[in-house]
């Protein structure tokens, strides 16, 4: 049987992926996400470089998988966008737990193909500036907080729990962060006085 490099590769990538989610860059094994692919260390550095390069690598199919799942320059508006990423991430919790890893272990540092990512974020922005219905609303900030929403109430249960009571379904709130989304992108900024 002849050696296949791309199922190699890949089975590393899912492996890399579930170890990263798990345990973060400083706390993956290398000896683990080798075994967990079928693959020798060797080939991880060879594909890949080093852990953090790996974890790069992770995180760019991350983000094009997300990319195309929730598109950014569809004609939905902000509070459709918010919908669809929040059921993005609930069906793909490890996506979630990547990206909390990555600020968690590179704070404000450059990120992995930062170029590339900004360039997704700023044609959501043009997107959702199309869409909304008050002119006078700043759509990059209407973008970080729908992202906040979303992000925030599946990664923190433990919070969700605490405020809106054990009996607050996913469903019900995936659609309350749609509709304040809506409200956000649809309410008019307050005049500085």
């Amino acid at each position: 049987m002849a050696y296949d490099s791309a199922a190699t590769r890949e089975r590393i990538l899912t492996a890399a992926a579930a170890e990263f989610a798990a345990h973060g860059v400083a706390g993956a094994r290398v000896d683990r996400i080798a075994a967990s692919a079928k693959a020798n260390k060797r080939a991880i550095y060879d594909y890949f470089g080093d852990k953090k390069a790996l974890f790069a690598a992770v995180l760019e199919r991350l983000m094009t998988d997300l990319a195309e799942a929730v598109p950014p320059g569809d004609d939905a508006n902000l509070g459709t966008y918010a919908g669809a990423l929040f059921d993005y991430h609930r069906a793909h919790p490890a996506a979630l737990r990547l990206l909390l890893w990555e600020a968690l272990e590179m704070g404000d540092e450059p990120v992995p193909d930062e170029e590339t990512r900004t360039q997704h974020y700023l044609d959501k922005i043009s997107a959702a500036r199309t869409t909304m219905t008050s002119g006078d609303n700043d759509p990059q900030a209407l973008l970080f907080f729908t992202l906040g929403l979303v992000g925030w109430s599946l990664a923190m249960p433990q919070l969700r729990r605490m405020i809106l009571g054990p009996d607050y379904t996913l469903d019900r709130l995936g659609a309350a962060i749609s509709s304040a989304v809506r409200t956000l992108a649809d309410t008019p900024p307050e005049s500085a006085e």
